[in-house]
């Protein structure tokens, strides 16, 4: 199985849980590693190459601080279509 067919298999943060909630076609991601919200796609169709290298700060209520609070994922040096959990913040 190569990298795409893995990305297209997981659950996309953000999506409501139900049958509709993984990756679409046409649709770019990042698999979250680690922390909270781990093996979980981010959906970044439309970001900047700026925005893609500065990672991103997600909501998440499973995370050190609860509900508020954000987990911090960066992109992978050797792999950037998977981003490394980096910390909580609230």
């Amino acid at each position: 199985m190569d990298d795409d067919e893995v990305l297209m298999r997981g659950r996309v943060y953000g999506a409501d849980h139900g049958e509709d909630c993984g990756p679409r076609p046409g649709r770019a991601y990042r698999e979250l590693c680690g922390g909270p919200l781990d093996g979980l796609l981010l959906d970044v169709t439309g970001w900047s190459a700026e925005q893609l290298a500065d990672g991103a700060a997600l909501l998440t209520e499973i995370g050190r601080y609860g509900a508020g609070g954000r987990a911090h994922y960066e992109p992978r040096v050797a792999d950037p279509l998977r981003w490394d959990w980096a910390g909580d913040t609230r």
